[in-house]
């Protein structure tokens, strides 16, 4: 196809791809480091930045609020919020982002307020608050809801022990930066430890903050009452995106090698992987996946059906079950794939037994992949990041041609994906971007 559709990748299938694929920062820490700009009045640099929609958005609601923002160079960026008026946020753009909610903690910290209307996002299943409200509460924040706006205001904060009702990531980091400016010390019980809560704990440490417990589910901040010192920062490579790239690798037929794979994600990422028989070796400085070995479930002991299932960090994570469930349909044998946490992620499977993946759905949660099946090229959307990104991993070891369509979904989490599948050997065309129709 000459001429893709808008909004579109045309793949052609079945191209073995070989070489690098290094991966970049972590979006879902360079989103709540970036709100994290707003404890200082001082010059925070950041290194290592996406440059995906999710991240531009971001930036954008920092500058309406009165960030100054200078561009460095490519991935890096100058931030101050010496002088800032939370009135003047976007509210639609707002709306636009899931983690717009990241602003409610640092602001209520700061400026004693904040208004902000629910968040935005993939449409994967319900997605609670409750955890983020409950956090700030518990500091001395009053939040209510009305005119479809939620309403953050408080005098000041003061360091408590918080027990979160779920190890939400977003509300942990929520509240890890409201307790470094509230008075006293905050201990977080049931706290989230992912790799990007682990990354913003380690920048707020950089700006002065004291943070212990960082990895654990048990975290103490040493609120000052006072702004945080500035700071320069490097954002730790995506481990979601690393995943990603595995599985993509294991699904394609050729051997591709990641840099910058921190150690600490290999095995639980693996977790999941594994038990659809990818192998990772490591060599040097690179995670090397084969992807010409034949894929082969592995069966619990006794030759039972395998469960491959999320779970908090450092369990496998939810952002790649939909990537699972793609190379599971190329893995010889029968597994489950178990989505704990979102009862709609898993809805993306039927566009991939349209393409010949013998997936049987047991309800919102569950799916029965029995594999290895041949898969063609059709034409599908995708309907959020992850889903998007498994659907593209499917396209690529699939016969023929394919269509994907509504591909500003996947850019939100991946950066100039199209050139470095390219750079592989994949036959990938962009249509027109979504941000220029």
């Amino acid at each position: 196809m000459s001429n893709p559709p808008p909004d579109s990748y045309v793949v052609e299938g079945r191209k073995p791809l070989s070489g690098i694929l290094k991966p970049c920062g972590s979006k879902n820490a360079a989103l709540p480091i970036l709100s994290a700009c707003l404890l200082t009045g001082s010059d925070v640099t950041l290194h290592n930045l996406p440059d995906i929609r999710d991240v531009r958005a971001m930036v954008s609601l920092l500058e309406s609020i009165g960030v100054s923002v200078i561009h460095l160079s490519n991935g890096s960026l100058r931030l101050n919020a010496s002088s800032i008026n939370p009135d003047n946020i976007d509210i639609p753009a707002c709306r636009e982002i899931r983690a717009s909610i990241l602003l409610a903690g640092p602001l209520t910290a700061r400026t004693g307020r904040i208004k902000l209307p629910p968040p935005g996002g993939d449409i994967i299943g319900r997605r609670r608050l409750d955890t983020h409200f409950l956090s700030l509460e518990q500091m001395g924040a009053d939040v209510s809801f009305s005119n479809r706006m939620l309403s953050f205001s408080a005098n000041k904060l003061t360091g408590k022990f918080i027990f979160l009702d779920e190890p939400s990531v977003t509300a942990t980091e929520n509240a890890i930066m409201a307790a470094t400016l509230a008075e006293g010390e905050t201990v977080i019980y049931n706290a989230a430890c992912e790799p990007n809560v682990q990354d913003l704990s380690n920048m707020l440490t950089s700006m002065g903050a004291g943070i212990t417990g960082i990895g654990t589910n048990r975290i103490s901040i040493i609120g000052s009452g006072t702004l945080l010192k500035g700071t320069e920062y490097t954002i730790a490579p995506d481990h979601i995106e690393i995943g990603s790239f595995i599985g993509l690798a294991a699904c394609c037929g050729g051997v591709v090698r990641i840099p910058d794979v921190p150690s600490n994600i290999i095995k639980p990422t693996m977790n999941g992987f594994a038990r659809l028989g990818v192998s990772a070796e490591t060599d040097g400085e690179y995670l090397v996946i084969d992807g010409s070995r034949e894929l082969e479930v592995q069966p619990d002991r006794g030759g039972s059906i395998p469960t491959i299932y999320d779970a908090p960090w450092p369990g496998f994570s939810p952002d790649m079950t939909s990537t699972a469930v793609v190379v599971a349909t190329q893995a010889r044998g029968t597994s489950l794939i178990f989505e704990k946490m979102f009862e709609s992620r898993l809805f993306f499977v039927d566009k991939l037994v349209s393409m010949g993946a013998g997936i049987i759905q047991c309800d919102p949660h569950r799916v029965v992949v029995s594999g290895p099946s041949r898969l063609h090229g059709t034409d599908v959307s995708s309907p959020d990041i992850r889903a998007g990104m498994a659907l593209l991993t499917a396209a690529l070891c699939a016969e023929g041609t394919s269509i994907i369509r509504n591909v500003h979904q996947i850019e939100r989490g991946y950066e100039n994906l199209v050139s470095r599948l390219k750079a592989l050997g994949a036959s990938i065309t962009a249509g027109p971007s979504y941000e220029t129709r």
